[in-house]
């Protein structure tokens, strides 16, 4: 149908055609009521009556008024007349962004700066529950004012599919549109669920994104082919030529970003349209800063040859030969460093080993896996290539010698040594659960063997260790990732309850190797670091610098934000970033860790779906009869809430300000009890409440402390309800389990504890029968699982060999599941006989790869037929690369 300029609909007066698609005609009109200019979009009439298009147009009316953003049309007014069905919208100037590319690429400013302005407009589409469906260059609109959103014809919810006859026609080459018999959609810009007719989500709309980006920033489409079947089978089977390839120059950061957006599998992918333009447009930051910092370059040519990491590496090396030759005028340079060809990098949870600069500031050290086991890499910053030190798979935490000869590590329970430029590995001492350490010009090497416990001295050399710091257990449970001064005596460590304990006491603390005394330098939730005459130290999501006296231990003058947005782990209380004296400052950027998946699993370990949306989860349970999933859920607070696996519903029933974690269920499936911890200042420690499933009632308090720094955890009840069962922990070591009886008195006795002074029961586990308790203790220097009787205590048998934690029984009481704590973590089950009153355990087996040591709460469970687990596992991602800051302090000056 074709409207003629004079031709009125309603008040609008025609004025010539926009455009013209699948879904309609486009035309340019004037309001004569309020005399403005608009746009208005019609339903053919043969289509009108064309129920389901008809549906499809109204359901575009209602989708674009519930939008309210700056890059998304606005629709003024719906209207019908003479069986045409029409919409008004502004009239937005401009060339769609498919005619603009009809020119060539699009300069990297403007790439980054629409690409932020787009994804926002996205996240404002998908929290109000829509996908877009049909994101091409065709449906952006370019503006004076930025870029704009248009066409939400093909939103959801999606129509019946075609079949797949159709795949067979040509791929147009000019700006597609949607054929009648198709696919919903536009084959080009389809992300692999939209071919294979699956539902969709936001993550369809980022995948279509992406192909839209990466058309922009190189001026070739991501997914090519001579027909709609060869397209199809690139989305679902190939990879995009890569970036680099085509624009050298592109930052590896927006590289990064589009490579993402493309992965097939959705849980790859960014989660959430607001990540990614967060993403977009902090590279857009980061690189004009850079741009402004960098020196120009008159050989432009060269640089458009070069890979980017080349021209990172070429960049440093002669600004290092620069700083070298003139000292007396330092400039701020700012780079990235992309993560290891192959691996990805480690920087979070307690089996990490984040960022670490030499001395001199010439190398680094990190973790980043390949196949599941993290080993250290070196890289030298004048370098292209990190290199992997043979020797230190399964490492944590790397630390540099005073003269950058060796580094330090964790592996295997043990603390090591290694050259850095490789070679054989050295043990120096045991370090069952370790958390950081730092070598002295004397050859003095400080370390935290256990994350309860305090920071312990041993020569690098080799001898017998001796403590460096003595917990105050009225104060805090642990104190790690030390890090000395450069007197060498004097040093930094990190203090903290896990508990809570009182804020104002947590944080990084000033020691020396000559005396006991210790004292508070600044409450903190993360370990420090000193360099260049400042105190670096995380507070909130920025990295803050203050002038520190290393000999006195006393901060002077106001702190001063070095970087927003730096990665913050708050399991480990550690931050990713590291300084060297000479100006050399590295951080990955990102808020904290991007959270987990809850993810089902046979017992061969093969993936057979997930439960819900990635998100901080810390601990969940599976309910007696399987149907539901109680799960602790947020950060820092975590709050209790209920997943109906069946109907795919979840309902919140904790509301306070306190946490709540460490959750189970009674045996009726019809109450929860959870710990709770207060705080800040949390004088009373962490409490034992339950709560309804259904989250009818209050929340109620069942136990609490009676003495200040002491905590309740683990709680679960006996089979028949006659019993609580908890862990109780005071202190750095000594953690025992409890039990107290549910009628009476409510008097609680001991049932387990460790039979090492300085050990801990860690983790707690009921049979179903209630006649036996499965623990892990760390009476052996590590953590192991052991069974004992319950509620008598006696008895002790030991269950695994090689390190275990998180026990978990099977339905029948044969099995109990653990994980080895170190990488790679395995799920192990332990066939025993528990008929008579003696226990046996009469075989040991791995199962597949567990969950990450990452979090807090039970990290897996099993269904009553112990054919399916549920696992809780960090997304795979590929690494974002590093900031690398040279020169920062001079940036200092200027605040």
């Amino acid at each position: 149908m074709h409207l003629a300029p004079g031709t009125h609909l309603g008040p609008y007066e025609i004025k010539a055609p926009l455009g013209a698609g699948g879904m309609g005609e486009v035309y340019r009109a004037r309001d004569t009521r309020l005399e403005r200019t608009v746009a208005i979009k019609i339903l053919p009439a043969h289509l009108s009556s064309d129920p389901v298009r008809k549906q499809r147009f109204e359901r575009e009316a209602k989708t674009i008024a519930s939008l309210n953003h700056p890059h998304i049309c606005t629709l003024h007014d719906i209207g019908s007349q003479d069986g045409v069905d029409y919409l008004v919208m502004e009239c937005v100037e401009g060339e769609t962004l498919a005619k603009r590319l009809e020119k060539g690429p699009l300069p990297l400013e403007q790439v980054l700066k629409y690409g932020a302005q787009v994804a926002d407009a996205l996240d404002r589409a998908h929290r109000a529950g829509i996908v877009h469906r049909d994101l091409k260059p065709g449906n952006i609109m370019l503006t004076p004012t930025g870029a704009k959103l248009l066409d939400f014809g093909l939103a959801k919810p999606a129509l019946p599919l075609a079949g797949g006859a159709t795949l067979t026609a040509e791929a147009t080459k000019t700006t597609p549109v949607t054929q009648e018999g198709m696919l919903v959609g536009t084959f080009q810009y389809m992300s692999p669920e939209q071919v294979e007719g699956k539902d969709l989500d936001g993550r369809s709309d980022t995948f279509s994104f992406g192909a839209v980006l990466y058309e922009m920033l190189t001026g070739q489409r991501a997914f090519q082919g001579k027909s709609q079947l060869s397209v199809a089978s690139a989305i679902l089977e190939k990879e995009p030529a890569p970036i680099s390839s085509l624009k050298p120059m592109t930052p590896p950061a927006l590289d990064h970003a589009i490579r993402r957006c493309l992965m097939k599998e959705p849980e790859r992918r960014w989660q959430s349209a607001a990540d990614l333009a967060d993403e977009l447009q902090w590279t857009g930051e980061s690189t004009a800063q850079a741009v402004a910092a960098t020196p120009r370059v008159s050989d432009r040519k060269l640089f458009e040859r070069l890979g980017w990491g080349v021209v990172v590496a070429a960049l440093l090396a002669a600004v290092a030969w620069s700083l070298a030759r003139d000292r007396s005028q330092p400039r701020v340079v700012r780079a990235y460093l992309p993560g290891p060809g192959g691996a990805t990098f480690d920087f979070v949870g307690d089996t990490s080993g984040p960022p670490v600069v030499s001395p001199d500031g010439t190398r680094i050290a990190f973790c980043a896996r390949t196949n599941d086991i993290s080993s250290v890499w070196v890289q030298a910053l004048d370098s292209g290539a990190a290199r992997k030190l043979d020797g230190t798979e399964k490492a944590t935490d790397p630390f540099w010698s005073r003269d950058g000869t060796f580094i330090g590590f964790f592996a295997g329970g043990k603390l090591k040594k290694i050259p850095s430029s490789g070679g054989a590995a050295t043990v120096l001492a045991d370090a069952s659960n370790p958390r950081g350490g730092s070598w002295s010009q004397d050859n003095i090497i400080l370390y935290a063997p256990d994350y309860r416990g305090e920071v312990w001295r041993v020569n690098a050399a080799g001898g017998t260790p001796q403590r460096a710091t003595q917990v105050d257990a009225t104060k805090h449970t642990t104190h790690r990732w030390p890090s000395f001064l450069p007197d060498g005596k004097h040093f930094i460590y990190y203090a903290t309850n896990h508990i809570g304990g009182r804020a104002e006491l947590n944080g990084i603390y000033f020691g020396s190797l000559d005396s006991d005394a210790t004292k508070l330098v600044v409450a903190s939730d993360s370990a420090g670091q000193y360099a260049a005459g400042r105190l670096l130290f995380h507070s909130q999501v920025a990295l803050m610098a203050q002038r520190f006296d290393p000999r006195s231990g006393v901060l002077s003058g106001e702190s001063v934000t070095v970087a927003d947005q730096v990665q913050y782990d708050p399991g480990t209380w550690h931050s990713s970033f590291t300084a060297s004296e000479d100006g050399v400052l590295i951080y990955e950027p990102g808020v904290s860790s991007p959270g987990f998946d809850l993810v089902w699993s046979d017992r061969a370990g093969k993936q057979l779906g997930t439960v819900g949306q990635r998100a901080s989860y810390q601990g969940f349970r599976l309910s007696p009869d399987g149907k539901r999933l109680a799960v602790a859920m947020g950060s820092p607070r975590p709050n209790i809430w209920v997943f109906d696996l069946a109907r795919g519903i979840r309902t919140q029933i904790t509301f306070d300000e306190a946490s709540h974690y460490m959750l189970s269920w009674s045996p009726s499936g019809q109450r929860i009890v959870f710990t709770e911890q207060s705080g800040p200042p949390g004088n009373y420690g962490s409490e034992i409440h339950t709560v309804a499933a259904d989250g009818s009632g209050p929340n109620e308090l069942l136990l609490r402390p009676d003495q200040p720094v002491t905590g309740f955890f683990w709680p679960q009840w006996s089979a028949d309800q006659r019993y609580l069962l908890f862990l109780k922990a005071s202190g750095p070591s000594g953690a025992s389990v409890w039990a107290m009886p549910t009628s009476g008195e409510k008097k609680p006795f001991l049932v387990a504890q460790p039979q090492n002074s300085q050990a801990n029961i860690v983790h707690v586990s009921l049979s179903p029968d209630s006649r036996w308790l499965a623990y892990s203790s760390t009476d052996s220097g590590r953590m192991e699982v052991y069974v004992t009787r319950f509620p008598s205590g006696t008895g002790r048998w030991q269950v695994s060999q090689n390190g275990a934690g998180f026990p978990v029984w099977s339905a029948d009481s044969r099995e109990i599941y653990f994980l080895s704590p170190l990488p790679p973590v395995q799920i192990e089950a332990a066939q025993v006989n528990t008929k008579g009153e003696e226990f046996q355990v009469e075989s040991v087996r791995p199962l597949f790869p567990g969950p990450s040591f990452a979090a807090a709460g039970q990290l897996f469970d099993l269904t009553q037929d112990g054919k399916r687990f549920l696992l809780l596992r960090p997304p795979i991602t590929e690494s974002a690369p590093l900031s690398l800051v040279l020169n920062w302090t001079e940036e200092l000056t200027k605040k």
